[in-house]
């Protein structure tokens, strides 16, 4: 499977990398495809790491203006002319998309992914992996949003938490049918 990985490319201490290094090598032990950014710098160069040295292939979607922390040893590298060309083909090469710990870009990313799904542009499964309860205020966000009328189908229906990279690995490869 083509797991779209959303997430930041700044250094962060061992709470975020320790469980990103370990969800990396369920991936790369799955047979998993990780697309990602294809930055070779902080978080994104952690999760590529574990996942090419657990045996997965790595799949990335640059920016021009980013061209300088691609990773050069990626099984493919794609370079967009912007930030919304990047976001659309990194969706396009993707069979699911994890959302994890990241700033504005992550964001930006995740709430274009969940707007495109909303409205039937895609069915693919979504995770935000709250590693370290990261995304507990956007939970209760999104919960307050289905309470109050604001999302037209069940929050279930366009996300799945996960509190940890097995819990986010399983829902994804049960979502594909993978046995």
């Amino acid at each position: 499977m083509n797991i779209c990985v959303f997430l930041s490319a700044a250094d962060l201490d061992e709470r975020y990398t320790g469980p990103a290094r370990d969800f990396a090598e369920l991936l790369g032990k799955g047979g998993h495809t990780l697309v990602w950014g294809g930055s070779d710098r902080g978080l994104m160069k952690v999760v590529a790491d574990g996942v090419q040295e657990a045996g997965g292939r790595l799949v990335g979607v640059s920016v021009d203006f980013l061209a300088v922390s691609a990773r050069e040893n990626a099984d493919e590298m794609v370079f967009a002319q912007d930030l919304a060309e990047r976001k659309a083909l990194l969706l396009e090469k993707a069979d699911a998309v994890v959302i994890m710990v990241g700033g504005t870009g992550t964001l930006d990313e995740a709430t274009e992914i969940l707007e495109l799904k909303k409205h039937a542009k895609h069915t693919k499964p979504v995770v935000l992996l709250n590693t370290a309860g990261f995304y507990d205020g956007l939970k209760e966000q999104f919960r307050r949003m289905e309470d109050e009328g604001f999302l037209p189908m069940p929050l279930t229906d366009l996300v799945f938490f996960a509190e940890d990279g097995v819990a986010a690995l399983a829902y994804l490869e049960e979502s594909a049918g993978v046995q």
